[in-house]
């Protein structure tokens, strides 16, 4: 069964004691809506981790990145294994930032997986294309490379402790947003690349997070869409009224 699921990502914000308050206040708004089936998970900047994963009772928690070696003197890293000793669950590899500020490729992003599922932490993986892909046509082709090149080397078991999130790039923090039309025929054609490799049931069961934009004003029609399973949120899960709203659209769908 493929989950839903609605992931904040809280990329360079918040101090430590903002970032707690802000968990805390996303916490006790879930705790109190209790949205049936829908997982709830924060990714928060590394020095936060420990803390919130303490206080976080009916919410996740996710590292925003993890290293691509285990250990050693790699000045500035922080491990998958560290990642786990906080308690956390998931990790965020791949997003556009870290392709584009930092030269992170499918390569790199094959070993990063590798351990952080070595380390019993399941990945949200993203995916997406940029301004010039799209308007190229190329959109299909970058997406399902991403998909091939990093992830395809699991096994069908592997797999299933990867959540897809599909990202164009030039809908994040821009304030455009795919429509929920174009978001539903990427998550299609995602879940077709999936089955092409594992079978219909696996490509069934992955969970397909929508991100770029999505906000408390658009994520009702984007999750009406079948193949859009939850989204992966910037800006707006830096507010927790706003994340709720965003939450509950979910869980109405």
């Amino acid at each position: 069964m493929r989950k839903k699921i609605v992931a904040g990502n809280w990329k360079m914000n918040t101090t430590l004691a903002e970032g707690i308050e802000l968990a805390k206040e996303v916490n006790e708004k879930v705790k109190a809506a209790a949205p049936a089936g829908v997982k709830v998970i924060v990714g928060t900047p590394f020095i936060h981790l420990a803390d919130v994963n303490r206080l976080a009772t009916d919410i996740e928690v996710a590292a925003e990145n993890c290293a691509a070696e285990a250990k050693g003197a790699y000045t500035g890293e922080v491990s998958a294994a560290m990642v786990k000793s906080t308690g956390c669950k998931y990790v965020i590899l791949g997003h556009s930032e870290r392709r584009a500020y930092y030269g992170e490729t499918n390569e790199i992003l094959v070993k990063k997986v590798a351990l952080a599922l070595e380390n019993e932490l399941d990945v949200i993986f993203c995916i997406g294309e940029v301004l010039e892909e799209r308007e190229a046509g190329k959109h299909f082709d970058v997406v399902k490379k991403d998909i091939v090149e990093g992830l395809f080397n699991l096994t069908a078991e592997q797999f299933g402790h990867i959540v897809l999130a599909y990202e164009p790039v030039w809908a994040i923090g821009t304030g455009k947003t795919a429509t929920s039309e174009q978001a539903e025929e990427m998550h299609k054609f995602i879940r077709s690349v999936v089955a092409e490799k594992y079978g219909e049931q696996v490509a069934d069961d992955t969970t397909i997070l929508y991100g770029g934009s999505c906000n408390a004003k658009n994520a009702d029609e984007l999750f009406s869409m079948p193949n859009v399973d939850g989204g992966l949120i910037g800006g707006a899960s830096l507010k927790a009224d706003d994340f709720m709203t965003i939450i509950t659209a979910r869980n109405n769908h």
